[in-house]
């Protein structure tokens, strides 16, 4: 389905008669370069290492969302306290402690409460241990997207669709366009205006 509604056309710049397999292909090129299925709310799982000395990491895929009738785009959080690197716990005593109670690879389920978070940047401050231990590994299913579709994004989808009945070989009249074939043409398609509009949506950490 595409971001843009056949209601919306005209208030963006595009005639009534454009066909919506344009407005598919462009959500489809949009989702792409943010490196993510969909910009509408969907859940993410991801197993992250802290950094020694920290205990905060950040999420791939922004904004994080609260989708009712849950209370927080948290939805499970688990957190280890697995066998340091070379420097990472410089205690010996902590380490021997550690290793007494079991606790290294060992999974503990975190309330999702007791986790800060940062809906914008996707970043997460997890609490110590009961032995106030720093947790080193973290695995955290999430929600994350839109959860209203703003200007910024049916701007962009908007602009796609016009870009591509502006370029030679593409502006044919057709029942259906083939993703595939729009992707030689991404480079004109996704122009500096496309991608300012989407950038603070794609996908962190993913090349």
């Amino acid at each position: 389905m595409g971001y843009l509604q056949p209601t919306d056309y005209e208030n963006y710049g595009l005639p009534e008669s454009t066909s919506d397999d344009w407005v598919t292909v462009a959500s489809a090129m949009m989702n792409s370069y943010c490196r993510r299925a969909s910009l509408n709310p969907l859940q993410y799982t991801e197993r992250m290492r802290l950094t020694a000395n920290s205990q905060t990491v950040r999420l791939t895929y922004l904004p994080l969302v609260t989708v009712a009738p849950a209370t927080s785009p948290l939805v499970t959080v688990s957190a280890r306290y697995a066998r340091p690197r070379r420097g990472e716990l410089p205690d010996p005593a902590l380490e021997q402690a550690a290793w007494v109670f079991g606790l290294p690879g060992a999974w503990a389920t975190l309330d999702p409460t007791t986790v800060d978070y940062v809906a914008a940047t996707g970043e997460l401050i997890f609490p110590s241990n009961v032995l106030g231990i720093a947790y080193n590994e973290v695995a955290v299913t999430y929600m994350a997207g839109l959860a209203v579709i703003g200007d910024d994004i049916l701007t962009a989808c908007a602009l796609i669709v016009k870009n591509a009945q502006n370029t030679p070989g593409l502006n044919v009249k057709t029942s259906k366009m083939d993703t595939l074939e729009m992707s030689y043409f991404s480079n004109d398609l996704m122009d500096a205006r496309v991608q300012s509009l989407l950038r603070p949506y794609v996908a962190n950490r993913l090349g």
